[in-house]
């Protein structure tokens, strides 16, 4: 499968000069502009920040086949929400070839990669996993919220590669709420797992009762994670 053309965005610029970006995906069927409004309500003031650029990309609509082929902005196909089943790895691939052009994008304006953090909600955060770990592994940090990958992924085969070669890996923040009855607390922490036997240092966080939902004390520990792989550039990282 091709990679898609240029995706919508909904941008929200720091109160001071960017020298930092912060890429945040939507879960399936949502937009970038959805995910931004879901933010505002959850978090008081706001995920904004003086020097950090946050992105808010939006998928094409795509035929998905858990909805029985209709169309929906997804990231990439599944042939089943589970951990079972095999990957669609032509739509992960070409959709990690589009989203590239966005960290293309940030660093000809002067971000380098290791000042940038990508991660998402649910199918988004699998998505951000798949970014990361296969094809840019030096960003500052990845994070994955309510979300997974299936159990046979690539991206462990990627993670486990690169650190048998003695590379770095970007550090993985995870969140999950023990009552998701969409995406199973279990599926979250296996692949917290996995990823952390395979070389990658891994922290996942359980929020008892939570259900599938961005949850305002997960999001304050993510503003705290990502301004410690993020600081300004006046100061020095943690």
């Amino acid at each position: 499968m091709a990679a898609v053309g240029k995706l919508r965005m909904c941008a929200v610029s720091p109160s001071g000069k960017p020298s930092a970006s912060l890429i945040f995906l939507h879960g399936s069927g949502d937009t970038g502009q959805g995910l931004r409004a879901w933010v505002r309500d959850v978090m008081v003031p706001d995920l904004a920040f003086n020097h950090i650029r946050v992105l808010y990309p939006t998928a094409p609509a795509r035929p998905y086949t858990p909805m029985r082929g209709a169309l929906s902005t997804v990231w990439f196909d599944r042939y089943k929400i589970s951990r079972d089943s095999p990957e669609h790895l032509d739509s992960v691939d070409a959709m990690c070839s589009t989203l590239g052009s966005i960290i293309q994008d940030e660093v000809n304006a002067g971000i380098p990669k290791h000042r940038m953090v990508i991660g998402g909600f649910s199918m988004g955060g699998a998505m951000a996993l798949h970014l990361v770990c296969r094809y840019h592994p030096d960003v500052a940090g990845v994070f994955a919220l309510s979300s997974f990958l299936n159990k046979d992924s690539v991206a462990y085969q990627a993670v486990e590669q690169r650190h048998r070669a003695g590379l770095s890996l970007p550090d993985l923040f995870q969140c999950h709420g023990t009552s998701d009855d969409l995406v199973l607390h279990q599926w979250g922490e296996d692949t917290s797992g996995l990823l952390r036997k395979a070389g990658m240092n891994t922290t996942f966080h359980s929020f008892p009762g939570v259900n599938h939902e961005l949850y305002a004390p997960e999001m304050e520990m993510l503003r705290t994670w990502i301004l410690n792989k993020l600081p300004p550039t006046n100061t020095p990282p943690s």
